[in-house]
């Protein structure tokens, strides 16, 4: 496209030098400036007007070799143009068959609406955690060029989120500016699709409880957020510091991850010192999240595990593989 778009260039300053070499040839031969300039861009576009005086031979002579690279000049360039209009058209709809055929290939995926700073964080995170993303927002120059699959478009709308697979999406996340339309974006998902696991940002507290009354399983506000962090940095900078490492850099090998006990796992029923993660998959266990939602740190080595639970824990990459290995 970015040749196409120089050569075109390159075509129109030869059109514009042919004028401006037949203007003076004309107004040379005894034509008026106007004259010579309307004679010039006549002969060229082969528009076929009678001739403005009396034509002699070296007017004839001039005049075909303005036709020869006139017109040729003039055929080329519009061929250029006619060749750029139709690529780009023509990329932009190959493009996007081939974002939708990307997205219908893909399941339990992550909708993130709105591609805002949040929405850009979010959705880094996520790709960093191994989470296919498919970013839905309204501006086209926002989303433009983007290596992760894109649905221009309003994410209020059914159809929208339709087209970002959301029958098929493991997850959503509503980041767009106002809290009204994270609302909308959360009642439409909910009622698509009723087990989807849904995230909205509230800006305002009082939008908390009307986000999870619309069916949201976390509502997030990032200002209340980024403040308990900023003082966390001041009365505990150690502490805080760690867990930010641990959860979002990858400059220490130990990470915290989280994995479901399945039924049927070899390690239902058995106690944690039965298990004995720590010998066999090198992990800490640092907490227990029941079926109910309940949470039980640092759990004692006679707790028992029970199918459905989710064990948090500490480890290597590697470590936190055989963890999840030893729960399959």
């Amino acid at each position: 496209m970015t040749s196409a778009v120089g050569r075109l260039r390159r075509a129109v300053l030869i059109v514009a030098t042919v004028i401006a070499a037949g203007t003076v040839g004309y107004w040379l031969l005894g034509l008026a400036f106007i004259d010579a300039l309307y004679q010039t861009v006549t002969t060229i576009t082969t528009v076929g007007f009678r001739e403005l005086g009396e034509f002699g031979t070296p007017e004839k002579l001039f005049t075909i070799v303005v036709i020869i690279s006139g017109v040729g000049a003039v055929l080329y360039t519009f061929t250029l143009a006619v060749q750029l209009v139709v690529e780009g058209e023509l990329a932009e709809v190959l493009g996007r068959r081939r974002m939708d055929r990307r997205i219908a290939d893909m399941h339990d995926h992550v909708i993130v609406c709105g591609w805002g700073r949040v929405g850009r964080a979010v959705a880094h995170d996520l790709t960093v955690g191994g989470r296919d993303v498919v970013i839905v927002d309204l501006d086209p120059s926002r989303v433009g060029g983007l290596e992760a699959p894109t649905v221009v478009g309003d994410a209020t709308l059914d159809a929208t989120l339709r087209d970002a697979g959301i029958e098929r999406a493991g997850a959503l996340v509503a980041t767009l500016a106002g809290d009204a339309a994270n609302l909308f974006v959360t009642l439409s998902a909910r009622a698509i699709k009723p087990s989807l696991f849904i995230v909205a940002r509230a800006r305002e507290e009082g939008s908390v409880a009307k986000l999870a009354q619309a069916g949201a399983d976390r509502v997030v506000n990032p200002q209340e957020l980024g403040a308990a962090r900023m003082a966390s940095f001041v009365v505990q900078p150690n502490v805080a510091e760690f867990v930010d490492v641990v959860m979002h850099e990858r400059s220490l090998e130990f990470r915290m991850h989280e994995v479901e006990l399945p039924s049927g796992s070899a390690l239902d029923g058995r106690t944690l010192r039965q298990a004995d993660l720590r010998r066999q998959a090198n992990v800490l266990v640092l907490a227990l999240r029941r079926p109910d939602g309940s949470f039980l740190t640092n759990p004692d080595p006679d707790t028992r595990l029970e199918a459905h639970q989710v064990l948090i824990a500490v480890g290597t990459d590697v470590d936190l593989a055989r963890l999840a290995d030893a729960c399959r």
